[in-house]
C-alpha cells in the first residue's frame, strides 16, 4: 500500500501541471483502492493487523493518514475508524510525537 500512497502524494506535489497529471492519478488512486480493499477485507472485524496492536499497525496507519487530505477514505469506514483506533493509542501517540519532534528539529536548522 505504502509505495502508491507514496507516489500519489509525490505527484499531486511535482506533477499536477503535467499533462498526464489526471492519468496518472487515476491510475493511482485505482492501485491504492485496490489495496485498500485487501487491507479492509483483512482487517476484517479485528482491531489490528496482526492480531495485538504492534509496530505494523504504526506503519500502516502513517501510509493511511496520507490520504486522509483525499477522498478516497470515504469508502473505508473500517479503515477510518481503524485509524482513530490507533490514533487514540498512547504508544500511536508517543510514536508520531518522537517522529514530528525529528522533523521539527530538522526544519528548524
Amino acid at each position: 500500500l505504502e509505495p502508491p500512497v507514496f507516489d500519489r502524494s509525490l505527484a499531486s506535489f511535482l506533477e499536477k501541471d503535467e499533462p498526464w497529471f489526471e492519468q496518472r492519478m487515476a491510475g493511482l488512486d485505482k492501485t491504492i483502492r485496490a489495496r485498500l480493499d485487501d487491507l479492509a477485507a483483512h482487517l476484517g472485524d479485528d482491531d489490528w493487523v496482526a492480531g495485538e496492536f504492534s509496530a505494523a499497525d504504526i506503519l500502516m496507519v502513517t501510509t493511511l493518514r496520507r490520504l486522509l487530505s483525499t477522498n478516497i477514505l470515504d469508502d473505508y469506514p473500517t479503515l477510518t475508524a481503524y485509524i482513530a483506533r490507533a490514533e487514540a493509542r498512547p504508544a500511536y501517540r508517543r510514536a508520531f510525537d518522537d517522529q514530528l519532534a525529528v522533523f521539527t528539529a530538522a526544519n528548524a536548522g
